[in-house]
């Protein structure tokens, strides 16, 4: 046996070793719920903080008992409000699996859209996909329907409001929440709902509490942020991107699964430009908030360098004007 051969088999049983601990260590971080906690300053002076706790893309399938106690459990944080950014089912048999999960929290004042995987069920596709600038391929067959509009209709049942394509308002934690939300953007049925009352509207309800404007969308696609942005959201919630899903520690996402930049696939930025200043906004930019989701495809059932979360968002107020 040559000395150089013995060497290139001893470095491939290494990489081969190294890939199998990769692919065991991808498969574990997958179901390392996390709770994220982040501050965001968009309520007014003198308001208290109110509690959004934000879930998305939980991809249940009916099988994941630990996942469902994991949300479930999210109830002991208390949360004044609930916002749910769509991808809640991942097979035809998931939605009393997803009611049960999110029981204690649907008895919380809350706030939803769908994503494309409470339409259609995932099907297997190839992952390189995600590489290119648009992973989407308008000739593959259509994946098979899922009971969205039944989800739906309970979500609604239980009191959470419906921002399909529309606009809505819910009290919650002492503060009036203007919601405007679109459908599911990456399956492009996405219409931004008529003009409110813009970013000049009144800043107190009829009841006499503040406003804040909040934006929420499964994908965040740049057209829907900057829509969002000029309707004079504070605040804009989404999710859709799994955070990139298998990122490079140290460097993070490669891809968004949208257009928009993996240096925002996930946590609190500014959009379109930095971080709101935290003296009320200063620098024109809304808060963005995109969640890595709680899940992924069945078929793709690993995350690395990127755990599956929620994030509760404490909204806090901008400090007094100084004199």
């Amino acid at each position: 046996m040559s000395t150089t051969g013995a060497a290139v088999r001893r470095a491939i049983g290494i990489g081969a070793l190294g890939a199998a601990a990769g692919l065991s260590w991808a498969l574990l971080e997958a179901q390392a719920y996390t709770l994220r906690r982040v501050t965001a300053t968009v309520l007014p002076a003198g308001a208290r903080d109110v509690r959004v706790l934000h879930i998305s893309d939980l991809h249940l399938l009916p099988s994941q008992r630990r996942k469902v106690e994991w949300l479930r459990a999210l109830a002991d944080l208390r949360p004044d409000l609930v916002v749910n950014t769509g991808d809640n089912m991942a097979h035809r048999d998931s939605m009393p699996a997803v009611l049960e999960a999110l029981a204690p929290l649907l008895k919380v004042p809350g706030a939803f859209v769908m994503g494309s995987n409470d339409y259609y069920e995932p099907v297997r596709r190839n992952p390189a996909r995600y590489l290119r600038d648009d992973p989407r391929n308008p000739d593959a067959p259509e994946a098979p329907p899922l009971p969205a509009r039944a989800l739906g209709q309970a979500f609604s049942a239980a009191g959470w409001a419906d921002l399909t394509n529309t606009r809505a308002q819910v009290s919650a934690g002492g503060v009036t929440f203007s919601f405007v939300g679109v459908d599911d953007p990456h399956l492009e049925r996405d219409r931004f709902p008529a003009a409110g009352s813009g970013a000049g509207g009144p800043r107190r309800s009829t009841a006499g509490e503040p406003v804040v404007r909040v934006g929420v969308t499964h994908a965040p696609y740049v057209r829907i942020l900057d829509a969002m942005h000029a309707d004079g959201c504070s605040l804009i919630l989404a999710g859709h991107t799994h955070g990139g899903q298998l990122c490079v520690p140290g460097y993070g996402a490669l891809v968004t699964n949208c257009d928009l930049d993996p240096g925002r696939a996930s946590g609190l930025h500014g959009w379109p430009g930095v971080r709101p200043d935290v003296d009320g906004g200063a620098s024109g930019s809304s808060w963005l908030h995109v969640s890595a989701g709680l899940g992924t495809s069945p078929f793709t059932p690993v995350r690395f360098a990127c755990r599956p979360e929620a994030t509760l968002l404490t909204l806090t107020s901008a400090r007094e004007p100084r004199s």
